[in-house]
């Protein structure tokens, strides 16, 4: 009896410190992902400042419509810890990827493109999604890429998607995308106000933009923007 008393704690005891011993890994495992995760946003950003300098009038749009977006599928209810709302973050920050394959002479140019560079202008969404899907962890965002062109009713661009055949990650981004161009200088105009890119994106809803969203983006609060409040506005 005593032996199977002494085989028992001594189990128990080798249980005890293999538990530790796990425990511990899973620690060093946890930093090590943390570790790569903020290397992997540190790439991330670097590349979205690349393209900013390449591209300055659009200078730290790719940031603000992350933070836009994020707030408009929170208030959709997708919780943060989803898949869909790191695919949201990553796609929103690299929607523009592939205007890397976009020649300068038209990325910079200050008039009115011709139809032949229209053309390759047009390219970029396709392009920035054959970039994403490279990484395993970027295929979510690579639809954003794809789709952040395309129009509920089914008239933009590159395949003509319409409704829910968009993805939602890429319904949420059009919204913020736009109403931080329509309120951003650039060289060929003035940027609007907050309330008259609100009453736009209003008008938009269900032929442009999602109506879901768009009554998402219009339930926000003061804070969702530096210059006002967007529930007033809409």
């Amino acid at each position: 009896m005593k032996q199977y008393v002494d085989r028992t704690a001594r189990t128990v005891t080798a249980l005890k410190e293999a538990n530790t011993e796990l425990s511990e890994a899973n620690i060093r495992i946890s930093a090590m992902s943390k570790e790569l995760e903020e290397g992997y946003q540190e790439t991330l950003h670097a590349l979205v400042s690349a393209l900013d300098v390449r591209d300055s009038e659009v200078h730290g749009h790719s940031q603000r419509v992350v933070q836009l977006s994020l707030q408009i599928a929170a208030q959709l209810g997708i919780p943060p810890e989803s898949e869909a709302w790191r695919d949201l973050e990553h796609g929103a920050l690299l929607h523009d990827v592939g205007k890397i394959g976009v020649p300068d002479a038209i990325l910079r140019k200050p008039g009115e493109l011709t139809p032949e560079e229209w053309q390759l202008m047009r390219q970029h969404p396709a392009k920035g999604c054959a970039m994403l899907q490279q990484v395993h962890f970027l295929r979510g965002a690579a639809l954003i890429a794809h789709c952040h062109h395309e129009r509920y009713d089914g008239t933009g661009y590159p395949r003509g998607l319409a409704g829910e055949a968009i993805p939602l990650t890429a319904r949420i981004f059009a919204v913020a995308d736009a109403f931080d161009a329509m309120t951003s200088c650039r060289p060929y105009r003035q940027p609007l106000s907050v309330e008259e890119a609100c009453q736009e994106i209003r008008r938009s809803s269900g032929t442009q933009f999602d109506p879901q969203v768009v009554e998402a983006f219009r339930a926000l609060p003061a804070s969702a923007s530096d210059e006002g409040s967007l529930r007033q506005a809409a």
